[in-house]
């Protein structure tokens, strides 16, 4: 049983996420022992839904139909700041041009006193829908490019297309369907850069920080509009996965209406934020094999963590002086590992020995915890799920099927 760390969560988690109201965006938490201060919120202001304007001030609709403004592509070509991504085949030399096609209109932070964009700078709804595609599509999966980079170029896109999103009046039904295409590539892309990634283009505290926004932009949406919105419930319980073990998350969670919090999504997600403040790890394993490629994206953060806390209580009921030893495939199955490597190497990680290549010797003393947790290759909980699809047909499905081996009841 994991006892009760400051703030609420349990011990090894972190201290839990701030409060959160509808009027006032979830913070991002450092997490998988990242430092103890509280990452600054995203900056990306006005956030999701627009405050009122003033009387007889109505917002405008964008009319750009490109992924990038013409007038921004000219600047950034004159100025070389062209992603490679962006720019036209076989125009990389002296004077790269931009590809309209490749193009995505990259993120400014508002100012104070800063002119608002014109309809013609800001894109539609269809248009920003278009252009989450277009990075799920042609930009997440290249190959000729470091996962980071990727991750830094669609955070940075991303960021823009919400924020184009709060610039202008558009419908809530519109706007949440922007918003969740968003957010799923976003979950997506930060699961495969992983943990582990600490340097290079992409920043793990500000993707932290982007994915809580985006959480508190989508879910102000549900809140402040009529819908209807077919997927809350997948997002919601995304919101909770996410935020593993935080008590304000799980509040917010049990404020939703009864018949919201009834589907199969939210039932699952809670039986697995039980499981995991219980520190039933056979449950909370089990559980995570049957999740669904997002839902899996979303709660690979905490896996690492759930696997140190199992070790931990094994080594706390096997050892003895003498040692006892376990099956390294009892562990595979246990703790949903990749393999036999992938659990010596865990268990080498925390200072147990081995006896050959297939058990783990439990020996009174050796169990240490340095640094973090092996972050693994979670082919089996998380990459495995997509079943041949791609991510873009993962994001623009309007409800994921769901996985393999789900059980009757989440209970």
């Amino acid at each position: 049983m994991l006892r009760p760390g400051r703030g609420g969560g349990p011990v090894g988690v972190g201290p839990a996420p701030p409060p959160q109201s509808l009027r006032r965006p979830w913070r991002a938490l450092p997490q998988d022992g990242a430092s103890g201060r509280t990452c600054p919120p995203d900056a990306e202001r006005p956030s999701f839904p627009p405050s009122p304007p003033m009387p007889g001030y109505e917002l405008p609709v964008g009319t750009c139909v490109d992924m990038c403004p013409a007038a921004e592509r000219a600047q950034r070509e004159k100025e070389r700041r062209l992603h490679r991504f962006e720019v036209a085949p076989g125009c990389r030399g002296h004077r790269p041009r931009a590809d309209p096609q490749r193009a995505v209109k990259e993120y400014s932070r508002p100012a104070a006193g800063k002119i608002r964009p014109p309809p013609s700078q800001l894109r539609p709804p269809s248009v920003l829908l278009a252009t989450v595609r277009y990075l799920a599509s042609e930009v997440v999966e290249r190959t000729d490019a470091s996962r980071a980079e990727v991750a830094s170029f669609v955070a940075d896109r991303l960021r823009a297309v919400r924020l184009d999103l709060a610039l202008q009046g558009a419908g809530d039904v519109e706007a949440a369907l922007v918003l969740e295409a968003a957010l799923a590539v976003l979950l997506a892309v930060v699961a495969r850069l992983g943990p582990s990634t600490a340097h290079g283009p992409a920043d793990p505290m500000l993707l932290q920080a982007q994915v809580q926004e985006g959480f508190g932009s989508l879910r102000r949406c549900y809140a402040l509009g009529a819908g209807p919105h077919p997927r809350q419930a997948t997002f919601q319980s995304l919101f909770l996965l996410y935020n593993l073990g935080s008590v304000e998350a799980l509040h917010e969670i049990l404020q939703l209406p009864t018949a919201l919090r009834s589907c199969p999504a939210l039932r699952t997600a809670l039986a697995v934020d039980s499981a995991f403040r219980e520190g039933n790890a056979a449950r909370l394993f089990r559980l995570l094999r049957t999740l669904p490629y997002l839902q899996s994206c979303a709660v690979q953060c905490h896996v690492g963590r759930a696997r140190r806390g199992a070790l931990a209580r094994l080594a706390r009921a096997l050892s003895t002086p003498k040692g006892q030893t376990l099956p390294l495939g009892f562990m595979v199955h246990l703790l949903a590992l990749d393999g036999p490597k992938e659990a010596r190497d865990l268990c080498q990680a925390h200072g147990l020995p081995l006896d050959g290549q297939e058990r783990v010797v439990f020996l009174r003393g050796r169990y240490t915890e340095e640094g973090l947790p092996p972050a693994g290759t979670c082919q089996v909980l998380v990459g495995n799920k997509l079943g041949g699809r791609t991510l873009e047909e993962v994001v623009t499905a309007e409800e994921e099927d769901e996985a393999v081996d789900r059980p009757k009841s989440a209970a």
